[in-house]
């Protein structure tokens, strides 16, 4: 694939590419719902991502393609843009925006994309976009951003030039990913521990529902309205900034300052979520994927029960990962309403899995999933290796 890539690059702009990105896309492995509460979040990259050629032009243009997507763009260089429509181009234009904002100066350069991540799946293939693009220019300019700031710039652009109003995690775990790590992630400090995830005999598998995610936003933001109530109510004998403040056994205690029943079992979800992320990261330090299976599963139902975000499309791929002894755990990942769940899976077993999950959920659903293997994999860099043989070849 990577020499179809730069074949594909010198086609398009008659020269060859002379830098070569790639920027994983995630999975949160536990902690959903956590991350706009102040909480832990446990995400980790995974080898599916984005790839990016890029050589500089004396055209005084940003030339943007895709290997995914029909439309292309020619934009010359100015002072500041805006999002243009709903093109997928948007993501690095608002990271070049970013830029130019910051006082950086461009030439021009011409840029191709390749994602081999599901579009609409959860699996962030937006953040990965404005990661790998930023990572980028800031090696190509030498503009000296840490990647912390890379993240918060990126987290930027999806919030205010593309206008999405979504956390850090995404673009914070395809950055600072690491190869057979799980990063356990404070949403409120951006502290976070790389806990070891070798996933020994198992591997990640991923499985699409294939639905479409309309009512997210809106449950979205009612969740986050929710979480606010609860807050304030707690906030009247308890001196806190987030949800995530405290622990199960102290919601337990002041749990009645929350009169609304459904705005409390909002809160339990949270709260003790946010417990189940600390257990898990010991599991995975004690090598305990069985353990580790079981808070998935919790997680799970408690999304289902609590929080109200699953729907019968995650349910049914749960429900039938329950009745396979090649499981470990299941659990729905990202906002819910569709998009993914994960599982752990024996390698071995993984083909027989993939099989019986399809058949299973056709039947029960009306359509077949898509079924992905993945194991843990790096954050953004650029891919020198791949580069040198091609320049040789």
């Amino acid at each position: 694939m990577n020499q179809q890539l730069f074949q594909t690059f010198k086609q398009r702009y008659n020269q060859d590419a002379k830098h070569f990105y790639f920027s994983p896309g995630r999975v949160n492995l536990i902690g959903e719902h956590i991350d706009y509460n102040g909480g832990l979040v446990m995400p980790c990259a995974i080898t599916y991502g984005t790839y990016l050629l890029i050589t500089p032009n004396n055209d005084r243009v940003f030339r943007f393609s895709s290997v995914n997507f029909e439309d292309y763009a020619e934009i010359e260089i100015k002072a500041a843009y805006q999002k243009d429509d709903s093109h997928w181009y948007n993501y690095p234009l608002g990271v070049i925006h970013h830029f130019l904002k910051d006082g950086h100066q461009f030439e021009g350069l011409d840029f191709l994309y390749y994602g081999n991540i599901p579009i609409g799946s959860g699996l962030s293939s937006s953040a990965s976009i404005e990661i790998v693009t930023a990572y980028a220019l800031n090696e190509i300019l030498n503009a000296g951003y840490t990647k912390l700031e890379l993240v918060k710039q990126a987290k930027s652009v999806e919030n205010n030039f593309i206008g999405l109003n979504s956390g850090i995690m995404d673009q914070f775990a395809v950055a600072f990913g690491e190869k057979d790590k799980a990063l356990m992630l404070n949403c409120d400090t951006l502290a976070y521990d790389a806990v070891d995830c070798h996933l020994g005999e198992y591997l990640l598998a991923i499985i699409n529902t294939n639905k479409l995610r309309q009512l997210a936003e809106s449950k979205y933001n009612e969740r986050v309205s929710e979480c606010q109530t609860a807050l304030k109510a707690l906030q009247a004998e308890l001196s806190i900034e987030n949800l995530c403040d405290i622990d199960t056994a102290t919601f337990n205690q002041y749990e009645h300052l929350i009169t609304d029943e459904t705005v409390k079992k909002r809160t339990r979800h949270v709260i003790e979520e946010n417990d189940r992320v600390k257990l898990a990261a010991k599991s995975l330090a004690a090598h305990d994927l069985s353990a580790f299976g079981e808070m998935m599963y919790a997680s799970h139902d408690s999304l289902r029960d609590l929080y109200e975000v699953s729907g019968k499309e995650l349910d049914a791929i749960v429900d039938y990962a329950r009745t396979n002894a090649d499981v470990a755990g299941a659990r729905m990942t990202g906002a819910g309403f569709g998009g993914c769940a994960i599982a752990l899976v024996k390698k071995d077993g993984f083909d027989n899995f993939s099989k019986e999950i399809t058949e299973f959920y056709t039947q029960k659903i009306g359509y077949a999933p898509t079924v992905y293997s993945s194991l843990i994999g790096n954050g953004v860099g650029e891919l020198n290796e791949q580069l040198d043989a091609q320049i040789k070849a």
